[in-house]
């Protein structure tokens, strides 16, 4: 930006800022005195909103807590019997093999004494 542009920058921000404020002044709805007491109020009331916020955050933050604490528990309670489900399916399964393997060798070893008969 060359010197020109910014002196023409800073003077429009000048009379624009002198415009804003006289404006202001002149159309504002409660003289300067009435205006600071609103200002001092609402600074003075700041505190205790900023607690009040406060004490409302971390309320629903333990709400959320206790929520996804009661998800998590019931998550493993779920994984638990999944896992207790698939051993036991597993321990019948492994049990059917054996079982047809028994049989399966009984049938060999039965057919091999007929034979020689």
């Amino acid at each position: 930006m060359s010197k020109k542009n910014l002196g023409a920058f800073v003077g429009g921000m000048v009379v624009g800022s002198t415009l804003g404020t006289i404006i202001g002044l002149l159309v504002a709805p409660r003289t300067g005195r009435e205006t600071r007491q609103l200002i001092k109020k609402s600074a003075d009331a700041l505190p205790e909103l900023a607690e009040d916020l406060s004490s409302s955050v971390q309320l629903q933050a333990d709400r959320l807590s206790e929520s996804a604490l009661h998800n998590w528990d019931d998550t493993l309670t779920r994984l638990r019997e999944a896992i207790a489900a698939g051993v036991e399916a597993t321990q019948l399964e492994a049990q059917q093999i054996k079982h047809s393997r028994e049989v399966s060798s009984d049938s060999s070893a039965t057919s091999s004494v007929s034979d020689n008969d």
